[in-house]
């Protein structure tokens, strides 16, 4: 609806002033109308005319438009409108029914990223929550989306890690942790293993040492087990996987062929000076002839192209730490392959903290993305000790807890309140659902296979027209989060969706009501919002808690 009172508007503002405009259509409080314009401020700048004289002349024009019941002037040229009962109920119960603008083009969207050879941490739980919701997003737009993951399988790290996995004897579970921290600090107060370490280091890239080889494809198998194990928990799956030590040979070769032209030798180092870019230097192949990140990065870029060679765009998500450097990465790029820098897109996540005061890895403290699972768990049975075993619960705890904040955001989460079904939470939204399937399942009336073409409502009272304008929103408010790439948004029209209804519920008795059929639509239109909603976000909506 919000689309065609658009382009009436539009088509209004050339008839009377033969003016091509673009006008801002805005939800306004309810008690003004459904939607709102200062259009007629637009045009006055434009035409030199009085905006509420040119507000006077759309409105007497757009009193014409069918799904109008009211229109009215506010201030110095505010249009508020006000719809039809039979479209505000249209709308609603056609809400699920997603424009699909799309449709035909391909995106990727690389998220989670942690590397083999250390542990998941929250950071990179909410790195893949939030990248999985906005594959959803596109998806839902009409988009083909391939996620995608990339992984540091080369590197001092996994120097590091290799060293301990040969030192310790130790086969248990958490091996690789062990191993990792062994190894950083033998790194740090031992000269003769430093030196090891950094020698098992070229032997990662050269793959010239079998007992190396083996200890890296044995990390390789056991860090993915573990990812996966946690992955599956989640419901979240990767079309590909990209190594770094895939990576390096094309991020050398693009480096090296563009030595002179656009990057430099400083001190035996190729670096990139990014000041004519309003950056800032940085290394691409250190003096000892290794890459680094930035080089390793472009080599990604590129492969992504030769494997996805139709994407239309490509979206990398990451901490926000890695912000300024992958603006420098991009910079270079875009001397080299213009038209693959267009396409690329970097999201930034925040800083991830528990109330507790555990973390993800900026000091330091991590706190692994298993703990969180199980202190979300944990904290689920011992407030509902007969739901302790439901996964899909305290996995919606987790994810909602995470998205429900605009992302770029540092976010602090309250495991307790994350399993609240009183609050704004995952399993308060799922309680939601089940609460309205079981008011469908109540009903004698079988309008639950009905359509807008039967018994098509023509009247509704006040709480029946606040709910239906609601329900109605649905569809702008996900245009929004696909055009921001905000899963936020979606998580606040729920929740105020779901407020709405208790409104809706307490006012208006439905079974047994001469309504009944009326408000029943209105329900089952609720329903199926709320699970479109929720599986945007990559959460289960259970038929019953």
């Amino acid at each position: 609806m919000q689309k065609e009172l658009k382009q009436a508007v539009v088509q209004a503002c050339n008839r009377l002033f033969s003016v091509e405009i673009d006008p801002v259509i805005t939800r306004p409080e309810k008690q003004f109308g459904d939607y709102a314009t200062n259009v007629a401020l637009q045009l006055a700048g434009q035409t030199g005319k009085n905006p509420r004289q040119i507000a006077e002349q759309l409105a007497a024009e757009l009193q014409q438009i069918p799904a109008v019941a009211q229109i009215s002037l506010a201030g110095p040229g505010f249009i508020n409108f006000k719809l039809t009962d039979e479209s505000l109920a249209e709308a609603a119960q056609s809400a699920t029914d997603l424009p699909k603008p799309l449709k035909g083009r391909q995106i990727l969207v690389e998220f989670g990223d942690p590397n083999p050879f250390k542990e998941m941490h929250i950071g990179h739980l909410y790195s893949y929550i939030v990248g999985d919701a906005i594959a959803s997003l596109l998806e839902s737009s009409g988009a083909k989306v391939k996620r995608l993951s990339y992984h540091g399988d080369v590197g001092l790290h996994v120097a590091k890690a290799i060293y301990g996995l040969g030192e310790l004897q130790t086969r248990d579970e958490d091996i690789l942790g062990k191993a990792y921290s062994y190894g950083n600090e033998q790194y740090e107060k031992d000269q003769q293993a430093k030196a090891e370490i950094d020698t098992i280091n070229q032997h990662i890239y050269s793959r010239d040492d079998q007992r190396i080889n083996q200890l890296h494809e044995q990390g390789i198998k056991l860090s993915f087990e573990y990812f996966d194990k946690i992955l599956n928990m989640l419901s979240i799956s990767t079309d590909k996987r990209y190594f770094e030590s895939q990576t390096t040979p094309a991020g050398l070769e693009l480096v090296n062929s563009n030595k002179d032209k656009v990057f430099k030798l400083s001190q035996g180092a190729v670096v990139y000076e990014g000041e004519k870019a309003g950056l800032h230097t940085r290394v691409f192949i250190t003096s000892k002839g290794l890459p680094t990140y930035e080089t390793k990065d472009l080599g990604l870029v590129m492969l992504k192209d030769t494997d996805y060679p139709d994407a239309n765009r490509s979206i990398v998500i990451t901490a926000s730490e890695q912000a300024e450097y992958f603006k420098v990465m991009l910079a270079a790029l875009a001397e080299i392959k213009p038209d693959l820098t267009v396409k690329t897109t970097h999201l930034s996540h925040g800083f991830l903290s528990l109330a507790s005061g555990k973390m993800s890895s900026r000091t330091g403290n991590v706190y692994t993305a298993m703990a969180m699972l199980n202190s979300v768990r944990s904290a689920m049975a011992k407030k509902y000790p007969d739901s302790a075993d439901r996964q899909e619960i305290y996995v919606a705890a987790t994810k909602y807890s995470m998205l429900n904040h605009r992302l770029g955001q540092d976010i602090v989460i309250d495991v307790e309140a994350s399993v609240s079904l009183e609050g704004n939470s995952g399993p308060y939204l799922q309680y939601a659902f089940a609460r309205a399937n079981s008011i469908l399942e109540k009903s004698t009336v079988d309008s639950r296979q009905s359509t807008a073409n039967d018994s098509r409502l023509t009247t509704l009272d006040s709480s029946e027209r606040s709910f239906a304008r609601k329900i109605g929103e649905y569809p702008e408010v996900v245009e929004r989060a696909v055009a921001e790439l905000m899963p936020h948004h979606i998580c606040t029209y729920l929740y105020e969706l779901a407020q709405t209804f208790n409104g809706f519920y307490e006012k208006s008795r439905i079974i047994g009501d001469e309504r009944e059929e009326i408000r029943l639509k209105l329900v089952k239109s609720y329903s199926q919002v709320l699970r479109s909603g929720l599986s945007i976000l990559s959460i289960e909506a259970p038929e019953r808690m």
